[in-house]
């Protein structure tokens, strides 16, 4: 069998373990190719990805592959879980190691739990969000959420959380870029009032908005949203799921702010709160550092940048990126439906900040409860042990009275006589 054994069952994660949504596979040649078929554990028949009498637990399946009748075992994503598997495909080198750069982009953006494939060539990332509506397949990525299953190695890229993490915002990025349709991100740049032009080339806005940097972190700290600017400048992380997520959330506002200058935006992020050391590390086969990818990412993702010919820079403004003066007119409304897309984000953030903050609220009190069951066995336990042990020392003290009272007579009638 030339695909590798799950050696370290602990390094898949618990979240995926505790679920009783797992195959086993046997590759068998279909049309001239080798092919994974799903295998029931135990059973040995075929297994379906929409029928759960056919699937397992995880030690059930892990066990059934020490047998000739399974090659690995799989995990089946349904509609009743919040999982979702990214497939990529044909994008490693397994002697040398070497990753194509997308691969390495969507890897590194989504931050969760990756393994490598059974083949070698390829990568899995598990993540914990809602897939897109549209398709799910471009290429060489795929994206499931429901009636597949993934093939589980336990081989754990390292570098990657060793957890399946929360990354809905980059889940709908990497959609976006790597699976939708060109004509559809078109579309939606239409829907989302795109009113800046854009350079060709660069894909920042094609203004100057030669703003000192001291003059353009007024207008940020007092724009509608300043506060989330300012928490992102000090290096406040909270309501983000990781740093890479800040960094991107500052980038963005920074893009806005500079019209997309990839200079400025540079200098002003290395002195917030947010810079370390991996800013200037190289991620990527083109030689680009992960910060030059981030801004990258952040000017091409921006829907519209801050124009100061645009009017609308007044001071009762307060340099709002919204682009929304305290007294719109009927003319202001492109701005108006970048303000409400812009809400919207907003809010969609502080949904999934409650949503994460209340998974890990109810992930304590299973926790506590199972601890408080544990206490209440022991504290049972303990009490019979107690009871047991009265019922001994009771049954002692009998039977000394017993053979003591013949002695205690004959001790008052002849104690003392030799």
């Amino acid at each position: 069998m030339s695909e590798p054994m799950i050696d370290e069952p602990e390094a898949i994660p618990e979240t995926l373990r505790e679920r009783d949504q797992w195959v086993c596979w046997r590759e068998e040649e279909r049309d001239g190719k080798p092919t994974k078929i799903p295998v029931t554990p135990g059973a040995g028949g075929f297994a379906s990805a929409t029928e759960s009498e056919t699937w397992s637990s995880f030690e059930a399946a892990l066990d059934y592959t020490e047998t000739e009748h399974a090659d690995g075992v799989g995990f089946v994503f349904t509609d009743d879980d919040p999982i979702v598997g990214v497939d990529l495909d044909d994008c490693r080198d397994p002697e040398t190691d070497d990753v194509d750069d997308a691969a390495l982009d969507i890897i590194e953006r989504l931050d969760s739990y990756t393994e490598v494939s059974p083949s070698g060539t390829g990568y899995h990332v598990l993540i914990t969000g809602t897939l897109p509506d549209g398709r799910n397949r471009r290429g060489s990525v795929e994206l499931y959420d429901t009636a597949r299953f993934f093939t589980v190695t336990g081989d754990h890229v390292e570098r990657t959380p060793t957890r399946v993490a929360r990354r809905q915002d980059a889940l709908t990025a990497i959609h976006r870029e790597y699976v939708q349709e060109a004509g559809d991100t078109a579309s939606e740049s239409e829907q989302r009032g795109d009113a800046a032009a854009r350079s060709p080339t660069t894909g920042a806005a094609d203004v100057d908005v030669d703003l000192e940097d001291e003059d353009l972190l007024e207008k940020a700290r007092n724009a509608s949203n300043g506060e989330k600017f300012e928490r992102l400048w000090n290096g406040n992380t909270v309501g983000y799921d990781s740093q890479s997520e800040a960094d991107m959330a500052l980038c963005c506002l920074l893009a806005f702010w500079t019209g997309g200058d990839r200079t400025q935006m540079e200098q002003l992020f290395r002195q917030s709160g947010l810079m370390r050391e991996k800013w200037d590390e190289v991620h990527y086969a083109d030689g680009s550092t992960y910060g030059e990818k981030t801004i990258e990412r952040a000017i091409a993702t921006t829907p519209e940048f801050y124009d100061p010919d645009a009017g609308g820079d007044t001071e009762d403004s307060h340099g709002q990126p919204d682009g929304v003066t305290a007294g719109s007119t009927p003319d202001d409304a492109d701005r108006s439906r970048a303000y409400l897309a812009e809400k919207n984000r907003l809010l969609s953030e502080r949904v999934d900040e409650l949503e994460a903050t209340l998974e890990q609220k109810t992930e304590r009190i299973e926790t506590l409860e199972t601890e408080i069951e544990r206490l209440t066995d022991e504290l049972a336990a303990r009490d019979q042990e107690t009871a047991q042990s009265h019922e001994e020392d009771s049954s002692t003290a009998i039977e000394t009275g017993d053979d003591s009272e013949p002695a205690s007579l004959l001790h008052r009638f002849f104690g003392g006589q030799s």
